[in-house]
Formats: structure tokens, C-alpha cells, sequence
């Protein structure tokens, strides 16, 4: 791929008219899809300086490290996955009825997370991220703006949004939660009265699958209080690129579904906010019995 980028380079200077021409037709496809090159820059993101295999660092040594890393976490998962279930013996996997996720005592905790907003489109909303206070929290924090910029393209702003790292295993394999033994999501957090969304996203078996997610409000009371929220998984509903899709149908609770999980914050309320999560956790509640909560039905 980088010799096809040099040869691209060099048509520029060395033709006058024909084979650079020429030469964007052959190779044209074959870059667009790629993540060497690409034309598309999104509404206020800065250009690119350089292209991402020229700032790859080519050394043996890391390299032979790299590998005995990867070996080594390789080794460890087989391991894993002889004795059971992350781990954990048969027995003690079908028996759990709770389990932590995600707690935030530390700043490694944090780094298991990213924030976001619009100013990745020209925004101006702010977002940051911090333990709360004596480390016992994670702290969200910024500034809603739903002032659109002025781009001539886009037409709604006002978001800040906190999304946990996709989880990766040996040689960068992606890894999947299972969650078939529960069906709520059970949270610990303090809010300032504004309503979120959370959002669990999917990892698709097609291209045209990739905005999928699937999303429920949770509403924060505000106070000094905490509050324990519980969401049964039945209660999320599918939408794809902001819009509710009329084909519903629940989560797949297997390991091939859950990529990451987010939370955003878009009310078009301007002003200050502020959320704390103490854990997320994953809770089996006996008395909740309903499958999905949303009527499907056949299109015409």
C-alpha cells in the first residue's frame, strides 16, 4: 500500500496529464476503502500532516518484544479458556447473579475509557473526565453548546458522550462480553437532574450495520444523593444513526454481540453538567420476566 501511495506521488510529478489520471483510476478503489489514504476530512478536523504508515516506527527489537507480548497473553487466554469461562470453573459461571464491569478507583481505570463531542464536527460543547472525590468515582463533567456551526453542512450540534475502549485480546483479536447469564444493566451514580442516554454498541456482521445500537434514557435525580438505577436489557430499543428503526428486536446477550458501552448526554439544553459513576455492573433479577418490551411486526 505504500509503494501504491509513492507511485501516486510520482505520477504527480513526472506526467503532465495522462498517468496520473491513470493511474487514480486502477488504484483509486483500492485506497478509498483503505485507512493509509483517504480524501474525506470531517467539518472542522484538521488535516492530516502525514500519512499513518509514515509515522510507524520500523524496529526489529520492538518488534521481538511485540511478539513475546502477544505470546504471552496468548498463552494466558488458552489457559483461560481450559479452565472455563473467563477463567472462572462452569460451575461458578452459571451460578453468578451479579458482576462489575467497570469501577473507577484509578487513573488506569479511566484509561479504559474515551470522551467525545461535537467539536469533533465543529462544535463547541467541552467535556472532561477525572476521578471524584478520594478516587472513589469517575467524574464527567463540561459544558453543553448546541450552537451549530457554521460549516454550510451540518445541521444539529449540542453532545458530550464517554465511551469504554473496545477490549482486545492477543494480537489484537477483538473481545466480546458475554452476558447471557443476566438481563439488566445495574449502575451506581449521581447525576445533576439532566437525562442520558445509554448506549450499548454492536459489533455488525455487515458494512451497513456499523451505526447500529442499542439505547435507553436514564434519568438522574439530582442532589447529594446516589442512586442505584437498574435498565433490564429488555427495555433497549434499536436505532441507527440517531434515527428508531421500526424492525425492533432485543440484544443478543452472547458474545458476539457487545463491542462497548456509552453514555451520552444530549438534552439541547445549553449549560453546565455533571455525572459520577461509582461501577457498572451486570445484575440477574429473577422478578423481571419480560422478553422485550417493544411489539414487532412484519412490513408489508
Amino acid at each position: 500500500m505504500a509503494l501504491a501511495v509513492m507511485l501516486l506521488n510520482g505520477a504527480s510529478f513526472h506526467s503532465g496529464c495522462c498517468r496520473n489520471k491513470v493511474l487514480l483510476s486502477l488504484l483509486g478503489p483500492l485506497l478509498s476503502n483503505s485507512k493509509l489514504f483517504s480524501s474525506y476530512r470531517r467539518p472542522g478536523a484538521e488535516p492530516k500532516k502525514k500519512l499513518s504508515w509514515q509515522n510507524a516506527d520500523f524496529s526489529f527489537k520492538k518488534g521481538i518484544d511485540h511478539l513475546k507480548t502477544q505470546l504471552s497473553l496468548l498463552k494466558k487466554e488458552t489457559q483461560d479458556y481450559i479452565k472455563g469461562p473467563g477463567g472462572r470453573p462452569v460451575s461458578q459461571h452459571l451460578l453468578e447473579q451479579t458482576k462489575v464491569l467497570w469501577q473507577f478507583r484509578s487513573q488506569e481505570d479511566l484509561n479504559k475509557w474515551v470522551i467525545s463531542s461535537d467539536v469533533e464536527i465543529g462544535g463547541k460543547s467541552k467535556v472532561y473526565l477525572k476521578l471524584g472525590r478520594n478516587n472513589q468515582a469517575a467524574l464527567l463533567y463540561g459544558t453543553l453548546n448546541t450552537e451549530v456551526p457554521r460549516d454550510g453542512e451540518t445541521k444539529y450540534s449540542g453532545y458530550c458522550s464517554m465511551r469504554s475502549r473496545p477490549e482486545v485480546g492477543s494480537f489484537n483479536r477483538k473481545k466480546y462480553y458475554d452476558w447471557s447469564n443476566f438481563n439488566s444493566l445495574y449502575l451506581r451514580v449521581r447525576g445533576d437532574g439532566r437525562p442520558w442516554m445509554v448506549n450499548i454498541y454492536t459489533d455488525p456482521y455487515f458494512s451497513h450495520q456499523k451505526d447500529d445500537l442499542y439505547s435507553y434514557f436514564m434519568f438522574t435525580r439530582g442532589g447529594p444523593y446516589w442512586e442505584e438505577i437498574k435498565i433490564p436489557f429488555s427495555k433497549f430499543f434499536l436505532s441507527s444513526q440517531g434515527r428508531v428503526q421500526d424492525n425492533q428486536h432485543p440484544i443478543w446477550l452472547d458474545k458476539a454481540s457487545f463491542l462497548t458501552l456509552g453514555f451520552t448526554i444530549g438534552d439541547k439544553v445549553d449549560g453546565p453538567f455533571q455525572l459520577e459513576i461509582d461501577f457498572i455492573g451486570l445484575l440477574t433479577d429473577r422478578a423481571h420476566r419480560e422478553e422485550f418490551a417493544y411489539e414487532p411486526y412484519d412490513k408489508n
